[in-house]
């Protein structure tokens, strides 16, 4: 990790990369000769402010560690988990979002913990009850929000 003279307010941190989206974009840009060396050849907005948002951090609170970027990289390439990441994968963090379309609209779930979950202002103590509240029927809330194949088996990462 990298040293800092002083150590970095999270709250500031947070609040650079909330603002990205609003940038315009030669705002965008300027922030991007700020912390790079050169410019990309496309110009997704979503990428830009993906990739800042990143070094932001990274100057704030340093990189990762080699070795982790290298697995990330791995499990980005190949889908696979390790073994005792697997596990941990099902579990949904809090603060997740989950989102479905269906009838063509947008579902959004907010995971606040274990057994509970929001779905438009109220709580649920399972994804099942809110799959069955959005449809009427009896649909497993995991295969809904796309957690888990119509087979039972888990999504790879």
């Amino acid at each position: 990790m990298t040293t800092h003279a002083s150590p970095a307010d999270p709250a500031t941190v947070a609040a650079r990369v909330a603002q990205l989206p609003h940038l315009s974009m030669d705002s965008l840009w300027a922030l991007w000769d700020e912390y790079f060396e050169e410019r990309p050849k496309h110009h997704h907005r979503t990428w830009l402010e993906s990739r800042l948002a990143y070094r932001i951090q990274e100057r704030a609170f340093g990189a990762l560690k080699p070795a982790t970027r290298r697995k990330l990289e791995e499990i980005g390439e190949t889908g696979i988990l390790p073994r005792q990441l697997r596990r941990d994968a099902s579990r949904l963090l809090p603060g997740t979002v989950l989102t479905r379309i269906f009838d063509d609209v947008e579902h959004r779930v907010l995971v606040r913990g274990p057994n509970d979950f929001e779905y438009q202002g109220q709580r649920f103590k399972s994804l099942t009850a809110i799959a069955r509240h959005i449809t009427g029927t009896p649909w497993s809330g995991p295969a809904f929000f796309g957690l888990k194949t119509k087979h039972g088996q888990k999504e790879p990462a």
